[in-house]
């Protein structure tokens, strides 16, 4: 007992010093080396717990908080993307204010003591809109995407070039005395290098020559790919890397995991994925234990997609389920139950990291992995692979009870200090409270965005053209128009539309005549619906919608997104008009709402708006209200249960997409709550501008406030010499999770 209650007294000391910065992050102007063991960084060998938060998914006023929380929970380096297509929207013109400031964010990290790994890309997929990519290379002539094409060589080159001087300039490199430890050039190519042939190769070779001819003094990483080449250190990403990595791909590198998935993203239709705390716990243990030095979470605060940003049909709430939720809000147990085994491996990283390493067996399931110094030093990971069933096990003359599916810690071979199957963090509750109604009808206005028709297209062209060539992600709307006459033989029509978008909605002489999508798993779907036909002349306006562009494959840039035939059907298919061929079409780009920017306060009067209906809306309609925010310092959303599918700004700000009609398998909306950053907000008089294609009912909004409550609270200190609640938390909520 005396043994286990001075480990457990190192293990709060190691805890204060952390936080009180007494053990600190910051390099001292030296280069970053590596060898087959682990990272070296001013001359000492680190084991890093590390956690993806990505800077323009939250707001600067959140970042300290964020970072914070993340130290707290025992990380020692902040990951992040660099975002190419919010920093370079057009070709040669930059944009690092708000959130995009990625040097403010670094040096905020750097502020309170850790590390970061930058992850340039420039390609991230990340379930970001185009992978990270801004769209304008599409129109690069002869570019092709992530190969060994000259033009997109160039173009890659020179943001990451960019990107690296930004950083060296403001000494930001851990060679120049900053927080920057690892870099990262490309993102899971190996997933697309075999369509690339020969050139996927040879592309592999030039991104890394290029990136290590950057010169930065800290080291460059591929994740998933095997054939990284040297120097740059090849690294794992998964759930399981503990049992799928084949290792790296020389001796003199270190085992790294740069994305230990704590969930998973969710779209629009989907469930969310539940990973415990206990099975996050179990495969980083075993990592480590198998000699890995470096694990990054991925996430541990996903945060929100606003606007615009997220990959096709994706959420805008990202890695809900990750440590930190979408609100930066502790989620419980997983924080707590990392923090539990960190500050466990944290007290024998010296043996981890100088000690021999060996297996010994300790039954058919049960496998010991040892870490013993040349002097006193030992540590040991005691494995129980067997799902099912206790397994009582003997190692150095001492009897262990291990759970099922699970390793115990024992930071000194004798005493075990944490065991990954048992959790004794609590969990705890989240809650969204209704705080401000909007259902008064005399407080909404409307606006019914313009139908065009074929003499209002902005340009013609005699086919269907490809959705994303002609929108250039302007917009998600594209409006395909035509004019069409039937033979007086024509009754009972219908209209068949065969899309490759994501959502369209059909128009017959300004009548809605219906509407269909297709979904995250099927990438086409056809819309076919009774319609009205005037013996003349008819206008038919087709809006294709985009949730989102692709992330993610080869050969992005040759992607087929919007209509491809068009046919009316008359008389139970005995007379066809095939409209895909020989009919003249007419292209506009966006909404009238969106061309005028009606949602910012400034822009309001640009158009007419009129009182709410009380029958039920029109598609396509813009609704505007305004309320005061709540009080107190709570994290805020818009419950947007009544409604279908759209967008929303707050003071001219989107905070995304909304689809709320597109239902689970289980007949629930995957997202209900949207969030609000407080940093949006005014006192009061907020402006509330919602776009609906379909046809919610607003007067069932809510403003939330979302607050946590613990199911049985207990107090940890965990340094800066005071004691604070870290079980204030939540498990998954109603419907956003």
């Amino acid at each position: 007992m005396e043994g286990k209650s001075m480990k457990i007294l190192e293990i709060i000391i190691l805890i204060i010093m952390v936080n009180i910065g007494i053990i600190t992050s910051i390099g001292n102007g030296e280069e970053v080396k590596y060898d087959g063991r682990s990272l070296i960084i001013g001359g000492q060998r680190k084991l890093l717990f590390s956690g993806s938060i990505h800077y323009p998914r939250s707001t600067p006023q959140m970042w300290p908080s964020l970072i914070a929380k993340a130290k707290e929970g025992a990380l020692d380096v902040i990951q992040t993307y660099v975002f190419w297509n919010l920093h370079e929207p057009q070709q040669g013109q930059y944009d690092f204010s708000g959130r995009n400031d990625l040097v403010k964010f670094i040096k905020e990290i750097q502020a309170q003591g850790l590390f970061v790994c930058l992850r340039i890309g420039p390609y991230i997929e990340s379930e970001w809109n185009y992978g990270g990519l801004p769209f304008w290379l599409h129109d690069i002539p002869g570019i092709s995407y992530r190969t060994d094409n000259e033009p997109f060589k160039m173009y890659m080159q020179n943001f990451t070039t960019k990107i690296v001087n930004m950083m060296k300039s403001e000494n930001l490199y851990a060679s120049q005395g900053g927080p920057i430890i690892l870099s990262q050039i490309e993102n899971e190519y190996q997933n697309v290098e075999a369509a690339f042939g020969n050139k996927g190769r040879s592309y592999v070779q030039w991104a890394a020559k290029m990136a290590v001819a950057q010169q930065t003094g800290v080291p460059w990483i591929m994740c998933k790919q095997t054939d990284a080449p040297d120097p740059v250190i090849n690294t794992c990403n998964g759930m399981k890397c503990g049992e799928t990595f084949t290792g790296p791909n020389s001796p003199n590198k270190p085992s790294m995991w740069t994305e230990n998935w704590t969930s998973f993203y969710q779209v629009f239709g989907g469930h969310p994925y539940i990973r415990s705390a206990e099975d996050i716990a179990f495969h980083t243990s075993l990592f480590i234990a198998k000699n890995g030095s470096f694990v990054n979470y991925y996430m541990y605060h996903g945060g929100t997609n606003f606007g615009r940003t997220s990959a096709a049909y994706m959420i805008t709430g990202y890695y809900d389920q990750a440590p930190l939720d979408e609100y930066g809000l502790l989620r419980q147990p997983k924080w707590g139950h990392l923090l539990d085994m960190h500050m466990a491996i944290k007290a024998c990283e010296k043996t981890l990291l100088a000690g021999q390493s060996s297996v010994v067996s300790l039954g058919q399931l049960q496998t010991a992995y040892v870490f013993q110094e040349e002097s006193e030093g030992c540590a040991a990971f005691l494995l129980n692979n067997d799902t099912r069933n206790m397994a009582t096990v003997v190692f150095q003359n001492r009897s262990y009870q291990l759970p099922p599916k699970s390793i115990s810690i024992l930071p000194d071979c004798v005493n075990v200090t944490f065991n990954t199957a048992t959790v004794t963090t609590e969990s705890s509750i989240r809650t969204a409270t209704p705080n401000i109604k909007l259902s008064l009808p005399e407080n909404w206005e409307t606006y019914h965005d313009i139908l065009p028709t074929f003499s209002d297209a902005s340009f013609k062209a005699d086919a269907l053209l490809e959705h994303m060539n002609v929108t250039k992600d302007k917009s998600d709307y594209l409006w395909y128009t035509v004019s069409f006459q039937p033979k007086p033989s024509c009754i009972q029509p219908t209209i068949r539309v065969l899309s490759h978008a994501h959502a369209a909605h059909a128009f017959v002489n300004g009548i809605y005549a219906g509407g269909a999508h297709g979904n995250h798993d099927v990438k086409n779907f056809t819309l076919e619906t009774p319609i009205k036909l005037d013996s003349g002349i008819n206008n038919i306006s087709i809006l294709s919608v985009m949730v989102g562009l692709p992330d993610s494959g080869a050969f992005l840039e040759k992607r087929f997104a919007g209509l491809r035939s068009v046919l009316i059907r008359c008389n139970n298919g005995e007379e066809v008009y095939n409209l895909s061929a020989g009919y003249t079409w007419g292209y506009k780009v966006g909404l009238t709402g969106e061309d005028l920017q009606i949602y910012k306060d400034e822009n309001v009067d640009k158009v007419v708006w009129g009182g709410l209906e009380t029958s039920p809306p029109q598609p396509l309609t813009w609704f505007l209200t305004s309320f005061d925010a709540p009080d107190g310092d709570d994290p805020v959303v818009l419950d947007l249960s009544t409604m279908s599918k759209g967008e929303a700004w707050i003071n001219g700000q989107s905070i995304g997409r909304y689809w709320v009609s597109l239902l689970t398998s289980r007949g629930t909306p995957s997202q209900t709550l949207y969030h609000i950053p407080r940093s949006f907000l005014k006192p009061t008089e907020n402006l509330l501008v919602m776009l609906e294609e379909i046809g919610g009912n607003p007067l069932g909004i809510t403003v939330d406030t979302i607050s946590t409550t613990s199911r049985k609270t207990r107090k940890r200190n965990i340094g800066n010499n005071h004691t604070r609640d870290v079980h204030n938390i939540m498990t998954p909520q109603r419907i956003q999770v």
